[in-house]
């Protein structure tokens, strides 16, 4: 089983519309885009969050494999953040204030959901429109795919490398690549939130 969970199947086999059991594998930081909302320019930081569908087999070839769905997030816990109210959903409880100064993406990786996948506004394209918390007694199959993080601030060149060609074409947009290329690296601490009986 390679290192990197692959987003390419799903360029070319949509996954399946409906409600599936899921699994979050991937986290890709494609750091601040710019682009235009309501007519205006806006500049959001943003990062790319991957389940697998280990109940949607996708045949390959290197056998059988879990359709892979993606989502876009800009990187905020406010109030109005899409990102918050999907990991309230999932979670099943509000974040505490003291939470959300220091929530670590990386608890999500390898914890089990359920995700909507509806159609998109193009053809053959596919997009999560709900994301909540398994059913009591419902179970994930064993995960597939290993986890796998790529974060700008902590650069690596081997995941760099590994990240499909148009992955790499939107963090190379980045103000964070580009400021890194000129070099002037952004560092930013990451914090582990506490513990708790939650999922993260």
């Amino acid at each position: 089983m390679g290192r990197h969970a692959k987003d390419t199947p799903t360029n070319f086999h949509p996954a399946p519309v409906g409600t599936h059991i899921a699994r979050a594998i991937k986290i890709v930081d494609i750091g601040t885009q710019h682009g235009e909302y309501q007519g205006k320019p806006n500049a959001r930081n943003q990062f790319i969050l991957f389940w697998e569908l280990p109940t949607e087999m996708l045949d390959t070839e290197d056998g059988q494999r879990p359709f892979i769905i993606s989502k876009f997030y800009t990187n905020s816990l406010n109030e109005k953040a899409t990102l918050r109210a999907d990991l309230v959903s999932w979670r099943g409880k509000e974040f505490f204030p003291e939470e959300l100064e220091d929530f670590d993406l990386m608890n999500i990786l390898g914890k089990p959901c359920l995700v909507t996948v509806i159609e998109g506004e193009e053809k053959n394209k596919r997009k999560v429109s709900s994301v909540t918390g398994l059913p009591k007694g419902t179970v994930c199959p064993a995960q597939v795919n290993e986890n796998f993080s790529f974060f700008l601030d902590e650069w690596d060149s081997t995941k760099f490398e590994g990240l499909s060609d148009g992955l790499k074409k939107m963090i190379e947009k980045s103000d964070e690549y580009k400021a890194m290329k000129n070099g002037q690296a952004t560092v930013v601490e990451s914090q582990v939130p506490k513990d708790d009986d939650l999922p993260f």
